[in-house]
């Protein structure tokens, strides 16, 4: 036995033959399934983490870079909450860009790259420095229920594992086929065995399973680059962290460069298409439609002459070169024969090549807000088994699977982040009420309050919800109050001052900005689109360290505020509509007047709120109309008994 269980765990069947028993169990050790277990046993959960393969562990299986655009505000939403990413990506990143640093700060976000092996590394010392979490290697290949409960799982090894609540995080394993040209064979990644009696067990709970397919591009040996003929292109000095908690980052910092396909390229692709796996029907699954690969770039968008290709290396140790924006399942000799097209790439040596990857997944519309699943109790999916592509929204579903389920155990409510609180919401709720049918990304378009979401004011929002879970620790905690007292005092220090038009009017020249006639409110200058927190730093500096990051913020906040407020009144409308609850039990066939499509999303999703409701795609506000009518008839009855 493993040490003492919480309640939850005291129900498993007397009757299965386990070799240990666990509070929670977690499938995969992917990105979700790192945070996932990480999340349960760091709240006190004995959890054991399976992996078909010890040394992948937290494996970047295709680029290697952490964040990107609307991907850096979940990195950063993970470590407010206290979740583990974002720190692991601060001590293996090899180079850090703010993206969007031109644009509006709702799209600023952070990106970097990363060394491959040494975040796999430094990930799994983490894994094994948490007390209450155990690491095994086997292949899960069966979730076992008792009265539509979880109880355990069972491994390819003929060996029971007990649990109060499982948590399944396979990624692209479950009957995972790679394709390279015309050639497959079954995989969960390139040299690795998928799972494969998982997906019928997820079937024989009642669970839906579709196909989705995603690709990598071809690695590349950088001693056969010429990269003079690549324009070069740096990180940010200094490089900003992706973690609050991270004072500076200490690796050495690496260029990326780029390059572009050209119509050479092009006519290699078009001239193989009858050898590629996706043109020629071998490939079942459906593509991301946000990453295509360059198969699908050249003939869906047939007008442009080039595409861009980054060439990001892979860590500090190796020679290796990953090809961004040319991934391929095409014949590995096509793939030799369209890199050396590439301007810099004419001698280049391929040391892996892409493929395409087909897999199931579960349509998560069958899942909870908490990502449990509705059909049995106790059992969590997170990743890319509910349709997402990405390590960042992997990893964000898996720490919210994790909180929830040790929520479970402890009896307490599960932790649901709304769609004004963060990005992690906004995923959530795209996938259990919109469902999908392709590779979910997560972009700052999909988040209608994205000017509140923004990377600089994550823990702001969510470090109070990661303290109290239990994953913030005091001294964290305790950081970030000192923090947000900074931000308050400096803003009403700002309230309160005023500069004189002799100390104002230089600096206002120097920044081509009209001159000021009188005294004026510095609140009042700040709020011109050329005037930074500099301005403030020369005429009236705070008597206090304030720190660059935090100097944005202020700056953000003050320039802003018009359409701040306006996304919180925004926000306080919605709150009424989702402030109408459905019970678990309605009744949708009793409402008269609802097309039978309707009625079945209804039914298929059901909503918790009549928010919830209205963003079902093809429920109509007319339906959405006809709940409301009902549920206030139903409270109407409820009142007179």
């Amino acid at each position: 036995m493993m040490g003492p269980l919480s309640s939850g765990q005291r129900n498993l069947s007397t009757e299965m033959h386990t070799e240990s028993e666990y509070d929670i169990i977690v499938v995969g050790g992917g990105h979700a399934g790192c945070e996932a277990a990480l999340a349960s046993a760091r709240m006190g959960l004995v959890t054991c983490l399976f992996a078909m393969n010890l040394d992948t562990i937290a494996q970047l299986s295709c680029n290697p870079a952490i964040g990107g655009l609307a991907k850096g505000h979940l990195v950063r939403e993970i470590d407010a909450l206290g979740g583990e990413m974002a720190r692991v990506t601060d001590r293996a990143g090899i180079q850090f860009r703010m993206l969007n640093s031109s644009k509006g700060p709702a799209v600023w976000s952070l990106r970097a790259q990363a060394d491959r092996v040494l975040y796999r590394l430094v990930m799994r010392e983490v894994l094994e420095s948490e007390p209450k979490l155990t690491i095994k290697q086997a292949s899960v290949e069966r979730i076992i229920t008792k009265d539509g409960h979880v109880t355990g799982i069972s491994t390819s090894h003929g060996t029971s594992y007990g649990a109060g609540a499982v948590i399944i995080t396979t990624g692209t394993f479950l009957k995972g086929l790679i394709h390279i040209g015309l050639d497959c064979h079954a995989a969960g990644r390139s040299g690795e065995f998928p799972s494969l009696g998982l997906s019928d067990s997820l079937k024989e709970l009642g669970l839906r399973l579709g196909r989705l397919k995603t690709g990598t591009p071809p690695r590349i040996d950088s001693r056969s680059i010429d990269f003079s003929r690549t324009t070069e292109q740096s990180g940010d000095d200094p490089p900003i962290p992706f973690s609050y908690s991270t004072k500076a980052i200490t690796n050495p910092q690496l260029p990326c460069f780029i390059t572009h396909t050209n119509e050479r390229t092009h006519r290699i692709i078009l001239d193989s298409l009858d050898r590629s796996p996706l043109y020629s029907g071998r490939i079942k699954g459906v593509g991301p439609r946000y990453c295509p690969s360059i198969e699908d770039k050249v003939v869906r968008f047939s007008e442009r002459p080039g595409h861009q290709v980054f060439l990001e290396p892979e860590g500090i140790q190796t020679k290796e070169y990953y090809a961004n924006g040319i991934s391929t399942s095409l014949p590995y000799d096509i793939q030799v024969e369209l890199v050396r097209s590439i301007k810099g790439l004419e001698a280049a040596e391929i040391m892996r090549p892409g493929y395409a990857i087909e897999y199931d997944f579960v349509y998560p519309t069958q899942l909870k807000h908490s990502l449990e699943t509705r059909s049995t109790e106790g059992l969590f999916l997170a990743g890319q088994i509910n349709g997402t592509s990405g390590y960042e929204e992997a990893a964000a579903q898996g720490l919210m699977a994790g909180i929830n389920a040790a929520l479970k155990l402890k009896s307490e409510k599960p932790l649901v982040l709304k769609r004004h609180e963060a990005y992690i919401g906004v995923l959530i709720d795209d996938l259990v009420t919109k469902g999908t049918s392709e590779p979910y990304r997560m972009f700052t378009s999909r988040a209608e309050y994205r000017l509140l979401l923004r990377h600089d004011n994550a823990d702001f929002r969510l470090r109070e919800k990661g303290f109290s879970t239990g994953l913030v620790c005091e001294r964290e905690y305790r950081r970030f109050l000192g923090r947000k007292e900074l931000l308050e005092t400096e803003l009403k220090r700002i309230h309160s001052l005023r500069v004189s038009a002799e100390e104002a009017n230089p600096l206002l020249e120097s920044l081509k900005t009209s001159a000021i006639t009188e005294k004026t409110p510095v609140l009042q200058l700040l709020k011109r689109p050329e005037v930074s927190y500099a301005f403030l730093r020369t005429l009236c500096p705070p008597p206090y360290e304030i720190d660059k990051e935090l100097e944005k913020l202020i700056e953000t906040e003050i320039k802003y505020k018009g359409y701040i407020k306006r996304q919180m009144e925004m926000v306080e409308r919605m709150k009424r509509i989702e402030g109408r609850t459905i019970p678990p039990d309605f009744k949708f066939d009793r409402i008269s007047g609802l097309s039978r499509e309707v009625l079945r999303k209804l039914e298929e999703v059901r909503p918790s709120n009549v928010g919830e409701a209205s963003r079902i795609p093809g429920v109509t506000p007319a339906a959405i109309a006809l709940v409301m009518i009902a549920l206030e008839k139903k409270r109407r009855e409820r009142s007179r008994q």
